[in-house]
């Protein structure tokens, strides 16, 4: 069902655990399947210096958290809002129709770990 890349970045994912000392934090979730990701972001000066995932799901959804982390690290607020999940399917070389949902989520929790931070930055909560 999976293919060599994304059964690879499975067994050994990247980026896995939670940002010590995050300021942005993004959960999203997928009661239907079951998928639980969460995302902690570090960002300093508009750049995210560490980002971690924590996901509760099947090995599409740990290779697509393990994979757009490591994407977004080293990229502006704006370019990391900009990855699509059509991208996080092309570095893992293609996903099953029935996981594209798991890239979705992705997409997603990065999105809504900006938002926390940009929330937190506005209230003047970001450390």
């Amino acid at each position: 069902m999976y293919n060599e890349k994304v059964m690879e970045v499975f067994k050994d994912p990247k980026n896995m655990g939670e940002v010590e000392n995050y300021n942005g934090i993004g959960t999203v979730g997928n009661e239907v399947c079951g998928d639980i990701m969460q995302i902690t972001l570090r960002i300093e000066d508009n750049i995210i210096k560490d980002a971690k995932f924590k996901t509760f799901g099947c090995a599409a959804a740990v290779a697509s958290s393990s994979t757009a982390t490591g994407m977004i690290i080293g990229k502006t607020v704006e370019e990391a809002l900009a990855l699509t999940n059509k991208e996080v399917i092309e570095e893992l070389q293609g996903l099953p129709p029935q996981k594209i949902h798991c890239s979705v989520l992705a997409e997603e929790a990065i999105r809504e770990a900006v938002n926390d931070y940009r929330r937190r930055v506005a209230e003047g909560t970001a450390k």
